[in-house]
């Protein structure tokens, strides 16, 4: 009884353990999912560039938080919309389909089609829109947000992204560092006549990317990366 009274406990409290979470939510752009293109020449349905749908960072980031029961089901969403628009962008529908869903876990992978911040009102217009999408999102649940920063490190989007994580409680990972070693983008690893998909993180970097989210997900609840 006494260790069932504790489980309540931190249920009530929040504090549900993030790598046993049965629901995954990855909020993200073309580096998270983008359907078959034959004008860029992209056949997968899946993260561009990995080669398989396996081996983009979200499948790994699902396997790596597996504890030995099913894997834990995702709902995987391209929101660029969001980032291209996020001044006026509409949140009701995504809202609506990701509640329904009740993710115990949300990791947030954008940045990269936000226009150019030129400005600090800019930037902190980013931050506060993405901080509203994701409180939305949340809504009265208590899942563990993970926001990662640009694979194309950008300061400015980086900082905003990084306060709307801190606005929400999230956890923040940078990992800025990938973009800088060219063996992680998929033109290290094959030949894309589109240069847009070869400049996408490629195997190697899908399993960095993966790396950084598992890692932080088990820090933030005391355990060893």
């Amino acid at each position: 009884m006494k260790v069932l009274a504790f489980a309540l406990a931190l249920l009530c409290a929040g504090m549900v353990q993030a790598a046993d979470a049965q629901k995954i939510l990855f909020l993200g752009n073309s580096i998270t999912l983008h359907g078959p293109n034959k004008g860029i020449g992209w056949d997968g349905n899946w993260g561009m560039a990995a080669s398989a749908a396996e081996k983009d960072y979200v499948h790994l980031v699902a396997q790596g938080l597996q504890t030995g029961g099913a894997a834990p089901q995702t709902m995987v969403r391209n929101i660029a919309t969001f980032e291209r628009q996020y001044a006026s962008y509409n949140v009701d529908e995504l809202v609506k389909e990701t509640s329904a869903f009740g993710a115990d876990l949300i990791v947030v992978a954008i940045g990269e089609n936000v226009p150019a911040l030129t400005n600090e009102t800019c930037k902190i217009q980013l931050a506060e829109k993405t901080a509203a999408l994701l409180k939305r999102i949340r809504g009265e649940g208590k899942p563990l947000i993970v926001v990662r920063s640009c694979f194309w490190a950008n300061a400015a989007k980086d900082e905003a992204l990084k306060q709307a994580c801190q606005a929400v409680g999230g956890v923040y990972v940078d990992i800025g560092r990938l973009g800088q070693d060219e063996a992680n983008f998929a033109r290290s690893e094959r030949d894309y006549p589109h240069k847009g998909v070869a400049n996408h993180p490629g195997d190697k970097g899908m399993r960095a990317i993966a790396d950084a989210i598992v890692n932080a997900v088990r820090q933030s609840q005391g355990k060893a990366p």
